[in-house]
């Protein structure tokens, strides 16, 4: 416990450094933004910028930890059992547009489980952290899922991955079919957001395909210390690499589960 906090309280140091960086930067980047190769996938002098504030952090303090980032990529030693996932900025096309729904996601993996995370926004202001046994919290003060219990009374939040121009794997099908189920669906843009929002009983429930580690690293423990579910889609248990994730209050996730899998493909919907 107090090494998982040690390591808690480093991550939070980063991430708040991060969001400094991040809020200077905010409607100042000009012509600073580019894409990755993919439409729509863009990286800005901000995300960089971030990005090596994070990692002088991590770096100073765990120098023999591994480290998974999603601007710079596998560092260090990448059999060591603790894991870095880092995105240091989670919803860059907002954060391009001045949209005010991004965030800082820093995870940690031991063994390749998720056991320490921290999201912090820093347009609002809001800072979710948790750690295996030591529970989550908004701003130092506890958070807990919702009690939901029926998805025509819930709120579900998802997202849409890069490549949703080229491939029929996307979840356009997903989300008309749960609107039509729901209160509503919303689409915030980050997804380490939309499992923070998850974790303090915002929205009720989560899915999306596409991710990487450093997308929902973080969020997975706060949703779990926060009384959450988290599975793949058929609630097997979750495996980070395939990049698709079901997350709920716990309450909604078997019937989730089964709506996503009724769902008729894209193409046959008219």
């Amino acid at each position: 416990m107090t090494q998982l906090q040690t390591f808690l309280d480093i991550a939070t140091e980063a991430a708040l450094a991060a969001g400094a960086v991040l809020q200077g930067y905010l409607g100042k980047l000009e012509d600073a933004i580019t894409e990755k190769g993919r439409p729509g996938d863009l990286v800005t002098a901000a995300d960089k910028a971030s990005e090596v504030v994070i990692l002088e952090i991590l770096n100073r303090h765990f120098p023999q930890h591994s480290i998974l980032a999603e601007e710079s990529g596998k560092l260090g030693n990448q059999d060591n059992e603790y894991l870095w996932a880092i995105d240091p900025l989670d919803g860059t096309t907002n954060y391009a547009h001045q949209y005010p729904a991004f965030a800082v996601s820093i995870g940690l993996l031991i063994n390749g489980v998720p056991q320490v995370g921290v999201i912090y926004d820093p347009f609002h202001n809001e800072l979710f952290r948790a750690g295996a046994g030591l529970g989550a919290t908004r701003n130092r003060h506890p958070i807990k899922v919702s009690e939901t219990t029926e998805l025509s009374k819930s709120l579900l939040v998802s997202g849409f991955a890069y490549d949703r121009r080229e491939t029929s794997d996307n979840n356009y099908a997903e989300f008309c079919h749960l609107t039509h189920l729901t209160q509503g669906v919303r689409r915030s843009g980050s997804a380490s957001l939309d499992l923070a929002y998850v974790a303090c009983g915002r929205v009720d429930g989560y899915w999306e395909r596409g991710l990487s580690p450093w997308d929902i690293a973080a969020g997975i423990i706060l949703l779990q210390e926060a009384g959450g579910k988290v599975t793949a889609y058929d609630t097997t248990p979750l495996k980070i690499a395939t990049g698709r994730i079901l997350a709920t209050n716990g309450y909604l996730h078997d019937s989730l589960s089964h709506e996503l899998q009724q769902v008729p493909p894209l193409s046959a919907w008219k």
